[in-house]
C-alpha cells in the first residue's frame, strides 16, 4: 500500500497502515524526527515500555496536561489515547497534534455520551460540574472544572460546602472522593474497564503469598480493592510513594504498563502486578496498547493522523482545563 492509499483508510484503520524497513533502527529515526520537525513526544506511564523508553515526558494526566500546555514544540506527538491528545489541542490549538492510532480510545470516556450527559447535567441545574479528565472534549466542554486523579481531592475541597457537586463520569473515583472529602457527590455511573476487573480474591491470595507486599492501587479501582490497599494514589503518586517507603516487594493495582518506570527506578524492589478476573496474569489496557513503535514512526514521518478540533468546542473546553491549572497552581501541585 502506497501512501496515499494508507491516507484514505486512516478513518477506518486508525493508522497509516504502511510497511516498514525491518533494517530501520526506529528509536534513532524517531530521535531524528524529532529534531528535524521540532516535535516533543509526550507518553502516559500506561504506553508499552519502547515508547516510554524513547518519550521526551513521560507522565500522568496531570504531568501531560501541563508538558503539553508548556511547550515550545511545533508538533506535539502523543503517545497515549484520544482524549488525551484532545486535551493537547485543546490547549495548543496552533500547534500540529499527532496520535499514532485513531482507535486508541478509552473505555472511561465512552461510558459518558454527550447527549445522554447533557440531560442528565439538565436534572441538576444548580450543581457544579467537575469532570475527570478521562472524557471526551464534548463532555468537557459540559462541565465546569476538569480534574485528574492526582489533583482531584484539592479540585473538590476548593468548591463551597453549600454548593452541590455532578461527578463524571468515573463512579469508583467519585465514591473515593466522597468519602475523604466528605462531599456527598451526584456521580454519574461510569467506569474504566482495566480498574474494574481486578479480581478481590485473587489479590486476596497474592497478599498471602507475599505477605511483606504492600498493594498500591488506583482511585479508578472499585471499592473492596481501595479498602484494602496499603496506599492510594495516581500513577505519579504510586511511582513516588514505591520510590519513598522502605519496603522492598509491590502489589500494583492499576494498569501494567507503569511496572515499566516502578522497576527502572527502582531496581532493586520487586513489583507484582495484581490479577483481574479473567485467565491473564496482568492487566493490560487494549486501548493504550494500540499504539506501538512503528505506529509511531510513521506518524511522525507523514504527520498523520492528526488530531482536528471545532473551535468553538475547544474554546468551551478549555475554560474548565485552565480553571483546574489555577486551582492545582494554586494548591502547589504544579509549577
Amino acid at each position: 500500500m502506497n501512501i496515499l492509499e494508507a491516507e484514505k483508510n486512516i478513518n477506518e484503520k486508525g493508522f497509516l497502515d504502511l510497511e516498514i524497513d525491518v533494517k530501520l533502527d526506529l528509536f534513532a529515526e524517531i530521535e531524528r524526527l524529532k529534531k528535524e520537525k521540532n516535535a516533543i513526544l509526550l507518553a502516559h506511564y500506561y504506553q508499552e515500555p519502547d515508547i516510554q523508553d524513547v518519550a521526551d515526558y513521560i507522565g500522568d494526566s496531570l504531568g501531560l496536561a501541563q508538558k503539553a500546555q508548556e511547550t515550545n514544540a511545533d508538533i506535539i506527538v502523543f503517545a497515549g489515547v484520544h482524549f488525551m491528545a484532545e486535551t493537547a489541542k485543546i490547549l495548543n490549538p496552533t500547534k500540529k497534534v499527532l496520535l499514532p492510532d485513531l482507535k486508541a480510545g478509552c473505555s472511561l470516556a465512552d461510558s459518558a455520551p454527550a447527549g445522554p450527559f447533557r440531560a442528565f447535567k439538565e436534572k441538576h441545574p444548580d450543581h457544579i460540574v467537575v469532570s475527570y479528565i478521562n472524557c471526551t472534549a464534548e463532555i468537557k466542554a459540559l462541565s465546569d472544572i476538569i480534574c485528574t486523579s492526582g489533583n482531584a481531592e484539592k479540585i473538590i475541597e476548593s468548591i463551597p460546602a453549600d454548593k452541590p457537586i455532578i461527578f463524571a463520569p468515573d463512579k469508583n473515583l467519585g465514591a473515593y472522593l466522597s468519602k475523604k472529602t466528605g462531599r456527598d457527590m451526584v456521580l454519574w455511573n461510569g467506569a474504566c474497564m482495566v480498574h474494574e476487573i481486578f479480581s478481590l480474591e485473587k489479590i486476596t491470595k497474592l497478599k498471602i503469598r507475599h505477605p511483606k507486599a504492600k498493594l498500591l492501587a488506583h482511585p479508578e479501582c472499585e471499592e473492596p480493592i481501595l479498602a484494602i490497599a496499603d496506599f492510594v494514589g495516581s500513577t505519579t503518586q504510586i511511582l513516588k510513594f514505591a520510590q519513598a517507603d522502605s519496603g522492598n516487594e509491590y502489589i500494583v493495582a492499576t494498569e501494567t504498563g507503569i511496572l515499566h518506570q516502578m522497576q527502572r527506578n527502582n531496581p532493586t524492589k520487586t513489583f507484582i502486578p495484581a490479577p483481574p478476573n479473567n485467565s491473564c496474569a496482568c492487566n493490560d489496557c487494549p486501548h493504550m496498547k494500540l499504539n506501538t513503535l512503528e505506529k509511531l514512526y510513521l506518524c511522525m514521518m507523514y504527520e498523520k493522523p492528526e488530531i482536528i478540533m471545532d473551535e468553538q468546542l475547544r474554546l468551551n473546553a478549555k475554560k474548565p482545563i485552565d480553571r483546574m491549572m489555577e486551582i492545582s497552581k494554586a494548591a502547589g501541585l504544579i509549577g
